[in-house]
């Protein structure tokens, strides 16, 4: 889709956008992760907060355990301030590990386990860690459960906003989270008394107008937030100094949690970065090791060709054996999420049958191919079949929850 360019610049018009929120709800609260996106959107909402007498603003951080040593520096920082009412999260939470077949979750600040986790709470006044201080949470809920849960629970008696600093620039996930299509369960926030709906903006048709997320800097690049954050002379994360020195591209500075399926491919920034962290994590998270050295390489399907075993004659036997050494649990999973892509593919025009052992590459990649290779390499990944269309299901992660339970499910059908 092409940019419509206007005349005001991003800063104002980010402004601009952060009033009318503050003018519609009562409350306004900051998905803050300590990254450069949220920090800027902290800040600008402090500003326009403090413009308007509306102080304190909201700023929800969910602490994830293993973390890096200047986030958190990062994050005290800012959970000092006057200007912030903050929420700083520590409570046993299920994160994807895609570092390992044998513990595909793991839990941050896991009880028991205390002597392992990365680092000690923090010693900061607003450190929630009691499990009953939510109504709503449940032990080792998912990550992606707890945000939506928690912004229902704060907005039950004041409407709130919520800010999430995403920018459609970044990739194209985050721009298509932006951009508005037909959706069943969520729609664009209309304010009240005007007939368009506010495109940067997103609301759960179950909580309406009570509850409502805005993306304010949907429409920075990367060369903004700094601008901002240098001109203004204001507090930003310091690991991107460090990330800037080892040479990492600005594209790829993240400070999301490292194990995901995408994200374990800057696994191996800890050890640059911060070592000590880093020696800590490869005790606490099965297979961080594993994945920080071989994650950017053809081991994991992420550059080139890998060429098929030579113990193998061809891509489906392979496929067949990669599924058998899996976990049973994991091994479920993919086994259905294989079949639901041979039967789309069959629905399709391209039946079991006329598949090819190894297709044509471009094609492959476009995903407008289907082949064993594709299937083998996806099993290599080890990404819960993302390469070939699947996303995340709670039917996969009540079977993954079932480890050391008995199944009967094989490859042969394969």
């Amino acid at each position: 889709m092409a940019k419509n360019f206007k005349s005001i610049n991003v800063y104002d018009a980010a402004k601009a956008r952060l009033r009318l929120v503050f003018e519609h709800f009562g409350r306004v609260c900051v998905a803050f992760s300590g990254g450069k996106d949220s920090t800027v959107t902290l800040h600008l909402a402090i500003e326009v907060a403090r413009e308007l007498n509306r102080l304190p603003v909201h700023a929800l951080f969910i602490d994830l355990e293993g973390q890096y040593k200047a986030t958190i520096d990062h994050v005290t920082t800012m959970f000092d301030l006057e200007e912030v009412r903050p929420w700083w999260i520590c409570l046993p939470i299920n994160l994807r590990n895609a570092s390992s077949l044998s513990e595909p979750y793991w839990c941050s600040w896991e009880p028991g386990r205390e002597n392992e986790w990365v680092r000690p709470l923090p010693d900061h006044p607003s450190v929630i860690s009691d499990p009953a201080r939510f109504p709503f949470y449940r032990y080792r809920m998912e990550f992606e459960e707890f945000f939506p849960a928690f912004n229902a629970w704060l907005s039950e008696d004041v409407p709130t906003a919520f800010l999430v600093g995403i920018r459609s620039d970044e990739s194209l996930n985050r721009y298509m989270a932006v951009k508005k299509g037909p959706r069943v369960k969520k729609r664009a926030w209309t304010p009240p008394g005007h007939d368009l709906a506010i495109h940067w903006s997103t609301r759960d048709l179950q909580a309406g107008d009570q509850c409502v997320t805005f993306f304010p800097i949907y429409d920075w690049r990367f060369e903004d937030l700094w601008r901002y954050v240098g001109d203004a002379q204001l507090e930003y994360n310091a690991v991107y100094d460090l990330m800037y020195r080892a040479g990492v591209p600005f594209s790829q500075m993240r400070i999301c949690q490292p194990f995901g399926d995408d994200q374990r491919r800057g696994l191996d920034l800890f050890h640059k970065l911060e070592p000590e962290t880093w020696f800590r994590i490869v005790k606490r998270v099965a297979g961080a090791n594993y994945a920080a050295r071989y994650s950017r390489q053809q081991f994991l399907g992420y550059r080139g060709g890998l060429g098929l075993p030579t113990s193998f004659d061809s891509w489906r036997k392979y496929s067949q054996f990669l599924l058998c050494s899996m976990p049973q649990p994991m091994r479920q999973v993919y086994l259905r999420r294989i079949h639901r892509f041979v039967l789309w593919w069959k629905d399709n025009g391209y039946p079991l049958e006329k598949w090819p052992d190894a297709g044509t590459p471009a094609l492959e990649n476009k995903k407008v191919q289907p082949s064993w290779r594709r299937v083998a390499m996806a099993l290599l990944k080890q990404d819960m079949a993302r390469s070939l269309s699947f996303g995340v299901s709670q039917r996969d992660l009540q079977t993954l929850a079932k480890t050391g339970e008995s199944t009967h499910d094989d490859a042969s059908g394969v």
